[in-house]
Parts: structure tokens; C-alpha cells; sequence
């Protein structure tokens, strides 16, 4: 048995050319994923006392700020690459399509543009911190696909079943003779997923406020970033044989956990918030009996949802089922309709009887009979029974009435029955 092997393709192409403009696979996953950091964001922030639009007003100033603060610690941490021997040069620090953006220095800066965008509309960036850290770390999540399309920040060679297929152009030169890496992009992609599903959950169930959701993810982005930086192999600084972004890792999340812990001490509440300004502290009893309060309250409104649809559902069927049988009867009057005021005539079913000289022989045979005789009887015939003529007459009519009146055939000529 031969032995078939798997592995994810890269694209042939990180551009795709729609007429004279270039649509680059990185720039559009950045793009998706500030669309949904934004969006959910934006839920969040509303479900916690904010106004709608506020989360977009920020994101004016963190995402530019962002940009600018993750390419310049990617340029930074990697400052060989751009200006050592055989560099890339001083403008290719600005070729921010090609990929090259540090994921600190976007959360550094972009929280200064936060802090500004916050400071104009009078918000604190705290709870706002809380509000869109789920967004931000599902933003991630999206934008690591970008590197997918670039072929970079791959790991290690390996043959597992999803490794990951790279052009021998885009493989550094040490590991030129293999074909297949660690798609450590998928790695942390799926880490992020999972963090940002985490923190949705978490929020849920306990008490978070005064930046401490925002420091769980900090943290815990921390955790999966530095193990997922000891299998990559794309050029970056050591220190003492270990990668630099492994331990800015260690140093951030140690960070976010102490920044965590006295935030606990200190103010173990959460703040009330209304019309995007904090007004107010709520106890940690008193936030868990809102979330209680919320959980019922989402929890009777799906209760209701689902009774109004199966109603409507049921609706609909008895609607149907009443068209079919308004459908079925309307065909059987119809039918029956036909059959009483519309006959078939065909010559090779009915005898063929001329209703015409049945008339007419009638009136001759009241023609022949003598005047005098039918003056002297006029009184008799009106007075007792119909003469021999008229009931011979009638009986004739009677039985070309009866012929006519059988049951039609589907195919003839249609003439009406003649009483």
C-alpha cells in the first residue's frame, strides 16, 4: 500500500489582481479582523452602559496608532533584516503588505491611541479595555491568516498531516531541502480563538472590571505566544540562544498577572457605567446579582423567541393545510358542476337522435287531427287527461332527455342539455 500523504497548501499568490488594483490576502484579513474587533466591541460596550458608535470613535485613533507601533517593533526586533548586510533598505520598512507586524508594539501604541480617543469622548479606558479585549484577541485570531498568505512565520520541518506546504523561495536557506513546516500561524490563530471564547465565557460568570478582563487576555495570549515562538524559524534576535519574543512574553505576562492581582485588592468591583461615563462602583455581590438578573433575562427573552416561532411554524401549517383543502374542494365542485351542465356528445357512443324531427313530428301529427274534432274535445282535453298525441309527444321528449343526460365523456363537442 503506497503511503499517502497530507499537508496545507499555500497560495501560489498572496495578490490577487482585480483589474489595475491589487486586493493583497494580508492587508484584507488585517482589515476583517479590526471589522469584528469593532463590532464586538461595540456590542460589549453598549451592553455595559456605553453609547453605539463610541467603540468606532476610538478605533479611529488605536488602529492608526496600532499600525504604526507594531511595525515599528517588528522593524526594531528584526533591525538587521532591514539595514545589515544585504538589508532590505530604509523604504522597505514601510512595506507594511509584505507582512511585518509586531503584535507589542501594535498593543502598546494602539493603547495610547485608545487612551486619546477615550480622553476626547470622557470615557475611562479601563472598563473600555474590557469591553473590546475579547474583539482584539479574535482580531488576531483573523489576522494570523495573513502571514498564511505571505508564506511566512512558519516552524520547524515536520510531516505531521497538517503541515504546512512552502516555496522553496520563501524557505530560509538552512532548511532550502524541505518541503513541509509547523503552520505555527494556524497555532496561534487557534490559540487566539480559544482565549477570545474564554474571556466571553468568563465574563459571564465572574466579576471584571478595571482593566482585569483585558489583563487576562494579556496574560494568557502571553502563554501561547511563548511556546508557539520556540518552533518558529523565521529570522529574529536571541538573547542567550533564545528567541526575543520569548521573553517579552514572559516579562508581559508577568505584567498583566501582578496588574491582576492588586487590581483585585484594590477595587474588586466593577464600575457603573452610563452613557459611556463611569458614574459609579458596583460590589462584586451586587455585579453578580446583575449578571444573574441579565442571564434570566436573556434566557426568558430565547424562551419567548422560540415559543412565538414554533406558534408561527404551526400557523403556517394549518394556513397550508387549509389552501390544500379549500384547493381540493373548489376541484371537486367544479367536477361536480360539470357533470350536472356539461355534456359530451359522440356519435359512437349515443344513439344519434334528432331532437328537431321529434319536435316536428310532433306538430304535424297535431296538425293532421281534425279541427272540428278538437274544438268539440278543447273542453274535455283541458278538463281531463292529455290527449294520445301530447303524452306520445311527451314521452319522446322525455326520452331524448334521459339520452342526453348520461354521463359525458372527457374528449366531444360540449352543447348544452335541452330540457
Amino acid at each position: 500500500m503506497s503511503h499517502i500523504t497530507t499537508s496545507i497548501p499555500s497560495p501560489n499568490s498572496g495578490v490577487l489582481q482585480l483589474g489595475p488594483i491589487p486586493l493583497r490576502g494580508y492587508a484584507v484579513m488585517i482589515i476583517i479582523g479590526i471589522s469584528v474587533a469593532v463590532w464586538l466591541g461595540n456590542k460589549r460596550w453598549i451592553a455595559r452602559g456605553g453609547l453605539n458608535g463610541q467603540v468606532a470613535e476610538v478605533a479611529m485613533w488605536a488602529v492608526p496608532f496600532g499600525v504604526i507601533g507594531g511595525r515599528l517593533y517588528h522593524v526594531l526586533t528584526d533591525w538587521s533584516a532591514y539595514f545589515g548586510t544585504n538589508g532590505r533598505g530604509f523604504w522597505a520598512t514601510f512595506e507594511i503588505w509584505k507582512g511585518g507586524l509586531g503584535i507589542w508594539g501594535a498593543i502598546a501604541l494602539g493603547g495610547v491611541g485608545a487612551y486619546i480617543g477615550c480622553v476626547r469622548q470622557g470615557m475611562a479606558l479601563a472598563p473600555f479595555a474590557d469591553a473590546v479585549a475579547p474583539g482584539i484577541v479574535f482580531a488576531q485570531a483573523i489576522g494570523r491568516w495573513g502571514n498564511w498568505f505571505n508564506q511566512e512565520l512558519f516552524g520547524k520541518p515536520t510531516t505531521v498531516p497538517w503541515a504546512l506546504q512552502i516555496d522553496v523561495q520563501h524557505r530560509p536557506e538552512q532548511y532550502i531541502n524541505y518541503e513541509t513546516f509547523h503552520p505555527t500561524f494556524l497555532y496561534e490563530s487557534i490559540a487566539c480563538a480559544a482565549i477570545g471564547f474564554f474571556l466571553l465565557w468568563a465574563d459571564r460568570k465572574y466579576v471584571y472590571g478595571h482593566g482585569r478582563l483585558f489583563a487576562v487576555y494579556v496574560a494568557l495570549y502571553c502563554a501561547a505566544r511563548g511556546v508557539i515562538e520556540t518552533m518558529r524559524i523565521d529570522e529574529a534576535n536571541h538573547i542567550f540562544g533564545i528567541r526575543l519574543n520569548v521573553f517579552t512574553s514572559i516579562i508581559i505576562g508577568i505584567g498583566a498577572v501582578v496588574y491582576y492581582i492588586r487590581s483585585m485588592e484594590k477595587r474588586p468591583g466593577q464600575e457603573l457605567i452610563e452613557r459611556g461615563l463611569v458614574v459609579g462602583e458596583r460590589s462584586p455581590q451586587e455585579a453578580l446579582e446583575l449578571k444573574a438578573t441579565q442571564r434570566e433575562e436573556r434566557a426568558q427573552a430565547l424562551a419567548e423567541k422560540r415559543e412565538q416561532q414554533a406558534q408561527e411554524r404551526q400557523q403556517r401549517e394549518a394556513d397550508r393545510i387549509a389552501r390544500a383543502k379549500a384547493i381540493a374542494y373548489g376541484q371537486e365542485l367544479n367536477d361536480s358542476q360539470s357533470d350536472d351542465s356539461v355534456i359530451d356528445v359522440e356519435t359512437s357512443d349515443y344513439e344519434q337522435v334528432d331532437v328537431t324531427a321529434l319536435n316536428e313530428g310532433t306538430d304535424e301529427g297535431d296538425q293532421n287531427d281534425d279541427p272540428t274534432s278538437d274544438a268539440q274535445q278543447s273542453s274535455t282535453a283541458h278538463s281531463d287527461s292529455p290527449s294520445a298525441d301530447t303524452r306520445d309527444s311527451d314521452d319522446k321528449r322525455k326520452q331524448t332527455s334521459g339520452l342526453l343526460k348520461r354521463k359525458p365523456k372527457k374528449q366531444g363537442r360540449r352543447v348544452a342539455p335541452k330540457e
